[in-house]
């Protein structure tokens, strides 16, 4: 006897979907846009860190790109009461830094742990991923409320969909670099984008993914109503080489960063195609060590031809890290994933990045 309104399995039950407990709608793109807009001012803010930032490329503006904040975003409230403090340091050195805030909301997992704002928003373990992308919307907004650009790492090839029009600069991952999907990925995405090296320390294959990211690509994505398509783009005129150590030690030094300028400019003509994470494995994930990578690319930003376009600092509200366990209350203004420096030093870290741009000059 068949069961009402419940339809009789078919033969590809037996093999599809085993191992799959739900699919669970999402709003589609253009219903998030339209839900949280942006508007006029906050683009005009989009678009100017943009043209920033491949202006310094083109090294057209002498500034340094100090791309910095949390090592993730985990609350809203943090990330405003965040970017408020860096929107008047942005302010004060204007004149010699590009200020651009991490907004990181996808965090790649080694193993297992604590996936980022839009996959677990409610930090509990929900995946509530429809909840984390509002969420993730109306924190780029604030923060460019404010007059800050946004980056973000680009670790799901669908969720830029949801907001890539609120980025001004983005980064591929050391985890996710060799990704043929995400090279096509970059190819057409509408900011500069910056690759890291591999996690074991190897450069070619960022290298390699700027070679992929400047051509054409078709390719499977979704559109704006979330339908499946085959994707097809022009190339993108500004991905550039993030060096960030690696397990065979760190790469901020000279040596480094003039290698990775020379390989990276028989492939794109930039004279300023590399930029320096401060953390990672070039403070050999300690973030007390992140001054002393600075002082080191400070040092060679005295060098006639540098190569440098800036540097990333791990930064947030207060020092350290703190572990991520569902459903206990966390400390004020404190990471849960790598940990960063605090704001004091945040401060002290920007105002002599701004001093080496005018002692350049």
């Amino acid at each position: 006897m068949t069961i009402p309104d419940q339809q009789a399995p078919t033969v590809s039950d037996a093999v599809q979907d085993r191992h799959i407990a739900s699919f669970d709608a999402l709003p589609r793109p253009r219903e998030l846009r339209e839900e949280f807009p942006a508007g006029a001012e906050r683009y005009a803010t989009v678009r100017r860190g943009r043209a920033e930032v491949e202006a310094a490329l083109r090294g057209e503006d002498d500034r340094m790109l100090v791309v910095v904040g949390p090592c993730s975003i985990h609350d809203r409230d943090l990330a405003a009461e965040y970017a408020a403090l860096l929107r008047d340091a942005a302010t004060e050195h204007r004149d010699e830094l590009i200020v651009v805030m991490r907004t990181y909301f996808e965090k790649p997992r080694t193993s297992i742990g604590w996936k980022g704002l839009i996959y677990d928003p409610g930090l509990d373990g929900s995946s509530d991923a429809a909840r984390g992308l509002r969420t993730a919307r109306q924190v780029l907004l604030d923060v460019l409320g404010l007059g800050l650009p946004c980056a973000v790492e680009v670790l799901d090839t669908i969720t830029p969909q949801y907001y890539s029009d609120l980025v001004s600069w983005a980064a591929i991952g050391a985890r996710t670099v060799e990704s043929q999907v995400h090279r096509q990925l970059a190819s057409g995405l509408s900011m500069p984008v910056g690759f890291k090296n591999a996690t074991d320390g190897r450069v070619d294959v960022a290298i390699n993914a700027l070679s992929a990211a400047i051509a054409p690509h078709a390719f499977f994505g979704v559109d704006d109503d979330g339908v499946s398509a085959v994707v097809r783009t022009t190339g993108n005129p500004a991905p550039h080489v993030v060096l960030r150590g690696g397990d065979q030690g760190p790469n901020h030094g000279r040596e480094h960063v003039q290698d990775a300028a020379k390989r990276a400019r028989e492939i794109v003509d930039q004279p300023r195609p590399v930029i320096v994470d401060c953390s990672h494995g070039n403070s050999g994930k300690d973030h007390r060590r992140q001054h002393l990578v600075v002082d080191d690319l400070l040092d060679q930003w005295r060098d006639p031809d540098h190569g440098l376009l800036g540097l990333m600092l791990e930064s947030n509200l207060r020092a350290g890290r703190q572990d991520w366990v569902p459903h206990r209350s966390l400390e004020h203004g404190v990471s849960i994933t790598d940990a960063c420096v605090g704001w004091d030093e945040t401060v002290d870290l920007l105002g002599r990045c701004a001093e080496a741009v005018q002692a350049r000059r």
